[in-house]
């Protein structure tokens, strides 16, 4: 049986490591350490984990503050409150002068699901990947959130991090490697291109499978890095397939989706289909429900991919 572990649990598990091996590093919580997975780094690090309490906007301006010290800092709360309420500051305090913060937030996408829809932040990356500097990434599972949190300490400048609050199934292993900015290719296709990040790349490796069973097949690629976008990789999709469905836990508008569709549309061939949380607010329920509720199972991808097909 596959592992399935949280991707909020990898990012806790590493930044206290590397709290360890480079004093630079430092935490910035607003409160919900337990939540977002802080307590190893709090314990090893007291004196580089700082709680600002319920303020977020604080925890921007104290990390942007850390950074023109030659700090690493990353502010790490919930996506809902890390993209919003902290958005203004991240603009210009710390995107505009292009400093050296990690913004690192749990509960991103339904993943929150009984939580409700305050709580389920649907619009986090869309708003983040309209910032200049800011680099934009989702792991998809906790090795990927282990090995993408280290080279998001690595590299220089704003860097917004996605994780799940529920168990996701483990894709990977501890030998991965990841590079920002680059698709890892876990499937290979020519009839159709799945591309999914986060929660949603599980599920379009099991709709990969269902389609080999029916003759089709698929491309899939996990598109961990929202921005910059690897656009060589949606080209090889667009050549080698010149169908593609997208697949994130995130507002359809301004998403993984309207990202390939623009590489697409200035190709001037290909045609998409965008699978994701349709242009509402969540609400209480179970993950799985949430997700089913907007289309975001293996069987709708099944059959969106054979009915581009036909």
């Amino acid at each position: 049986m596959t592992m399935k572990k949280a991707t909020r649990d990898g990012f806790g598990e590493v930044v206290a490591q590397l709290g360890l091996e480079n004093d630079k590093i430092y935490l910035i919580d607003a409160d919900i350490g337990k939540s977002c997975k802080t307590d190893a780094f709090k314990a090893q690090c007291a004196d580089r984990h700082i709680n600002v309490g319920i303020a977020e906007q604080n925890a921007a301006g104290v990390a942007a503050g850390l950074a023109t010290c030659d700090k690493i800092p990353f502010v790490v709360t919930y996506a809902a409150f890390g993209s919003m309420r902290m958005c203004e500051q991240i603009r210009q305090m710390i995107c505009y002068p292009n400093l050296n913060v990690k913004i690192a937030c749990s509960h991103g996408g339904v993943t929150p699901a009984n939580d409700g829809a305050t709580h389920q932040c649907i619009e986090d990356y869309g708003i983040m990947c309209t910032l200049p500097n800011m680099t934009v990434v989702m792991p998809a599972d906790y090795y990927a959130a282990k090995a993408l949190v280290k080279a998001s300490a690595e590299k220089y400048g704003p860097v917004y991090l996605r994780f799940t609050r529920d168990a996701v199934p483990c894709i990977y292993n501890e030998e991965t490697e990841f590079v920002i900015g680059k698709a890892i290719e876990l499937a290979n296709g020519e009839d159709v291109a799945i591309i999914a990040n986060g929660d949603t790349v599980c599920i379009a490796l099991e709709a990969a499978k269902m389609l080999e069973q029916q003759g089709i097949h698929a491309t899939v690629l996990d598109m961990h890095t929202v921005k910059p976008l690897d656009v060589d990789a949606v080209k090889t999709c667009i050549e080698r397939c010149g169908k593609i469905i997208t697949v994130e836990d995130h507002n359809i508008i301004n998403g993984l989706g309207y990202a390939v569709s623009a590489v697409v549309a200035q190709e001037g061939k290909g045609i998409v289909r965008i699978l994701g949380i349709q242009d509402q607010f969540g609400m209480s329920a179970p993950y799985e429900r949430l997700l089913a509720m907007n289309g975001i199972t293996k069987e709708n991808i099944v059959e969106t991919a054979m009915e581009l097909c036909k």
